[in-house]
């Protein structure tokens, strides 16, 4: 009799575990107050690093859209070319990273209503007088930032030797060492390195007109919703122009 109330009192324990341990993961997974946010700090002004702490447009764009959800913004700078598939394998929630809206992507990931207008421009050393437009880079040595549109323009052009950096900012010491012939990047960190580098210049060429956009998984409509609701509460309440004061104009 004994025997038969130990091993009642065994199966009550062991079910009441496996409950308590249900439970557990429902509410870990029902009360998640962390929404993390992929990027790549080498893209300034709309993601980079003061000392340890990432900053940036976009940075500011992710925390304001996690204080809509009610949700805290933990931040993970990786490679760009990394990102998506980050995405894919659910270690990241969503990406602000200066991505471009492009049918490939989108393939492998949702977009968000665009925020932002970008273009691509050539950065060549203030030496070169040969490379006045993008009809003079056949032939030429470019470096690129690694999965980005410019790292897709150079590849199209008639015998150009593509070099592709992890960073833009190692794509501009090449350039400035002129081991490379130019430099296809978006205008905004193009101004930002003119800014810093007195031996590089900028094209007027622009080669593109294109639109960034926040990235989630295939499917998560309701964090998609959630994202376009808070870029548009953004831009009527104030916060958008504001970011664009802070991190555009002089």
């Amino acid at each position: 009799m004994k025997r038969k109330i130990s091993m009642m009192i065994m199966m009550l324990l062991c079910i009441g575990l496996l409950s308590a341990c249900g439970n557990s993961q429902e509410t870990k997974k029902g009360d998640s107050k962390t929404l993390i946010l992929g990027t790549n700090a080498d893209f300034p002004p709309f993601e980079f690093r003061e000392g340890e702490e990432v900053v940036g447009f976009d940075i500011d764009l992710g925390k304001y859209i996690a204080e809509q959800m009610g949700v805290q913004l933990q931040i993970e700078d990786m490679a760009f070319d990394g990102l998506v598939p980050a995405l894919q394998a659910g270690k990241i929630d969503f990406i602000l990273a200066g991505l471009t809206v492009e049918p490939e992507k989108e393939k492998n990931a949702d977009f968000s209503d665009p925020y932002f207008t970008a273009s691509q421009m050539i950065l060549v050393h203030k030496d070169n007088n040969e490379i006045k437009d993008s009809n003079n880079l056949v032939n030429k040595k470019i470096g690129v930032q690694l999965g980005t549109t410019g790292d897709s323009l150079a590849q199209e052009i008639e015998g150009a030797e593509v070099v592709q950096f992890p960073a833009p900012y190692a794509a501009v010491l090449e350039l400035q060492n002129k081991k490379i012939d130019a430099i296809i990047l978006d205008l905004e960190p193009c101004k930002r390195f003119l800014e810093q580098n007195e031996d590089i210049k900028m094209l007027e060429e622009e080669l593109t007109q294109e639109e960034y956009a926040a990235a989630v998984q295939k499917g998560d409509k309701e964090l998609l919703d959630q994202i376009n609701a808070a870029l548009k509460k953004a831009k009527e309440d104030g916060t958008y122009d504001q970011l664009l004061k802070k991190y555009f104009e002089d």
